[in-house]
């Protein structure tokens, strides 16, 4: 395998490169922002399952079971989002490789790197998608509880 020995090749090969990594920036902090509504899940449910645990025989539990449905519903969803991310960096990675090596050596694979990129951006948005069902669902147990309370306050 050929690598350029000259500079300005090398150069533009780095500048090509350096471009998607910005969306592996952008990846990094949804990971980060996804983890955290990950723990903020795992939380809850740590505290319903306690509640069902303690509660006396004759106190059915049964609005912290459909809680806990919806809870797993919203990990699953939040765990598809950090496995898409994961793979849009894998690929984002790839495609860096991929380009830097199309530009500084004899191989010819900017078409990999196409695709490579393609496929990551296509992760990047259905992590988003999957983000977006999982703030949805969080919502609706939002107005859920907003009726609940207005109706008890009015007994």
């Amino acid at each position: 395998m050929f690598f350029a020995a000259n500079l300005d090749t090398v150069s533009h090969g780095i500048q090509l490169a350096v471009a998607p990594v910005f969306l592996l920036t952008a990846v990094a902090g949804m990971i980060g922002s996804v983890a955290g509504r990950l723990a903020r899940i795992i939380d809850r449910a740590r505290v319903l399952e306690e509640r069902i645990e303690n509660a006396p025989a004759e106190k059915p539990t049964h609005h912290c079971f459909a809680e806990l449905k919806q809870l797993r519903l919203r990990g699953r969803l939040v765990n598809a989002c950090i496995a898409l991310l994961t793979f849009c960096a894998i690929l984002i990675g790839l495609t860096i490789m991929a380009l830097f090596l199309s530009e500084t050596t004899e191989l010819q694979i900017f078409r990999l790197a196409t695709i490579l990129f393609l496929s990551g951006v296509i992760c990047f948005l259905l992590a988003l998608l999957c983000f977006l069902a999982e703030t949805l669902i969080a919502t609706r147990v939002l107005r859920f509880g907003h009726k609940f309370t207005k109706n008890s306050s009015t007994k």
